[in-house]
């Protein structure tokens, strides 16, 4: 587990500053990293904006590893949250992330985790989504197909296309749904309640 966390995070500290700037964030002040790992871009967060606050929500056993080897126990704009965000309530905030999860899942999972977060949201707040977005011809890019193909074997889900991530997103109330590549190896999709 260590090791996987360690991946993720060294992943987040190449390109994390480049997905969590993509759009201007700095009016979501109260952030709610679902399925935040190691805190890598909370940190981005913080980092970029620094009036925000963030909480990382994830499982029991994740928090205690981020806690003893990622997040400073100095860092006071970080806070955690034990939560399954399949089955435990999602407590309100201004911005949602949600940074490779969507392509873990069927879309019928997406869509349950998705209407959840919509349900949690307040007029005005957001959802934003970290992935590795396919061309809509599906040719590309490599890495994404790359990605895609490791997702299939691994877990029920895939990567996605723009349109496919702005339907998940429209069908569960979001909108003034954007997508913005980084040309980096993750892009951003932000959503609106």
């Amino acid at each position: 587990m260590l090791k996987f966390m360690q991946l993720m995070n060294s992943v987040w500290n190449i390109c994390g500053k480049d997905v969590v700037t993509v759009f201007d964030l700095s009016t979501f002040t109260n952030i709610f990293d679902l399925g935040g790992c190691t805190g890598a871009i909370a940190k981005q967060c913080i980092s970029a904006y620094p009036e925000s606050r963030v909480t990382i929500y994830d499982l029991p056993k994740v928090l205690e590893m981020a806690r003893k080897h990622f997040v400073p126990p100095d860092e006071k704009r970080i806070t955690f949250h034990e939560g399954d965000f399949f089955k435990d309530p999602i407590p309100e905030a201004d911005l949602y992330i949600l940074a490779r999860i969507i392509h873990d899942w069927s879309e019928d999972r997406c869509l349950e985790l998705l209407t959840r977060v919509n349900k949690a949201c307040k007029p005005g707040s957001g959802v934003l989504l970290i992935e590795t977005v396919l061309n809509e011809d599906r040719r590309g890019p490599l890495t994404s197909q790359l990605y895609s193909l490791n997702m299939l074997v691994q877990t029920e889900g895939k990567e996605r296309m723009a349109s496919e991530y702005v339907s998940l997103l429209e069908s569960t109330g979001f909108k003034d749904v954007q997508v913005q590549r980084t040309g980096k190896l993750y892009d951003a999709i932000l959503g609106r309640k």
